[in-house]
């Protein structure tokens, strides 16, 4: 006997504290349910277990290097627009165990980790990252290599998508195609109105996981004005990256002033790459105890714009700021549509709000290609 679900498709209404069945209905599932939480005055990923976890009356405000959260007098559960965390703090986190050895009667065994115990459920996931998702999937799990601990947290993953009603200053989702509506790839899409939300079920389990909550059918007016959410956070974007030609310009331009310039500015922090969602790159250390009998190894995630990331026979290849700075936009930008077919940009604005120091890539590109601020 099958369990009933709603269909695909279809828009249903909820009172706001009924997202609990939900989130109870994926835990009954055997999921560990994650989602936006308030820590350390931002909000980032934790693991949920009633919606009053949730950033209920936060509001951020977001510029290039400046992030303040603030509570207001409203009851909003989704009113922030992103924070530092992103899928790829669980499905690439940021240290992982890749590789156990034990030496048992002289001979040594390796073994792979065992798989998560549960599969993964997050909820207040953002357009972008969707799209930053799919990028994640084109390096992780459709080249000529699949990485096995990704693809083992990959699997079975439960998404329950936000459509933003808000945008920051520094977001520009517009220019890269990636929101602010959601665009798929989701098992619900949820529309924050005042009094309640509009959920889409966009898959099977999400229609299996929703019915467990109080619902009704949504009206075709109520339908419309969930879709005019998304379309206020459309309105007050005002940063853009001009796209067209973009690998070229890059790549031609491996000289131009600019990238002195920003140099200047740049501490090589890495704090760009630690907040994007679709950075990927990583190093490896073996890690023995005391007796050697027993190592591991544990993958780390790194960063270009370390010195001993470009550490070549030797010697460091990118040797100054200005060569990380531009390896890493170039690759983001450019010479990754080379290698997977698309940008490695999503448009989330992490970036920009995240560097100590405010340098926004939209504004780089745009010096390069010669146009007036």
């Amino acid at each position: 006997m099958t369990s009933p679900q709603l269909p695909i498709g279809c828009f249903v209404r909820i009172d706001k504290p009924a997202l609990q069945a939900v989130i109870d209905k994926l835990k009954d599932l055997g999921y560990r349910v994650v989602g936006p939480t308030v820590a350390q005055a931002a909000v980032v990923y934790a693991d949920l277990d009633s919606v009053r976890q949730l950033p209920i009356g936060y509001v951020d405000a977001q510029e290039a290097g400046r992030y303040r959260l603030s509570p207001t007098d409203g009851d909003s559960y989704f009113a922030y627009v992103v924070g530092p965390h992103s899928l790829k703090n669980f499905l690439f986190p940021p240290r992982t165990t890749i590789l156990e050895t034990i030496c048992r009667d002289g001979t040594w065994q390796i073994t792979p980790p065992p798989p998560p115990p549960k599969p993964l459920a997050v909820l207040g996931v953002r357009s972008c990252d969707l799209h930053a998702l799919r990028v994640q999937d084109q390096v992780f799990l459709n080249g000529r290599h699949v990485d096995p601990d990704y693809q083992a947290r990959r699997q079975d993953l439960f998404l329950l998508a936000v459509n933003c009603g808000r945008a920051a200053s520094t977001c520009f989702c517009t220019s890269m195609n990636t929101g602010p509506a959601v665009q798929g790839g989701a098992d619900l899409s949820l529309f924050e109105l005042p009094t309640h939300f509009v959920v889409e079920v966009e898959s099977e389990r999400g229609g299996e996981v929703l019915v467990a909550a109080p619902w009704r059918p949504c009206t075709t007016r109520e339908v419309f004005e969930a879709q005019q959410v998304p379309r206020q956070a459309e309105a007050q974007i005002r940063r853009h990256l001009h796209t067209q030609g973009i690998r070229d310009l890059l790549l031609n331009n491996l000289e131009h002033e600019r990238w002195d310039q920003v140099a200047q500015r740049c501490l090589a922090c890495g704090n760009c790459t630690m907040a994007c969602p679709t950075c990927f790159c990583s190093s490896v250390t073996d890690v023995t105890d005391l007796t050697g009998d027993t190592a591991h190894r544990e993958r780390c995630w790194d960063s270009c714009f370390s010195g001993e990331h470009s550490y070549m026979n030797g010697n460091i290849v990118r040797n100054s700021i200005k060569a990380r700075y531009r390896q890493w936009l170039t690759h983001k930008l450019a010479s990754w549509i080379y290698q997977f077919g698309t940008s490695g940009c999503i448009g989330c604005g992490r970036c920009i709000t995240w560097c100590p120091v405010g340098i926004d890539l939209t504004e780089e590109v745009a010096a390069v290609r010669g146009d007036k601020p």
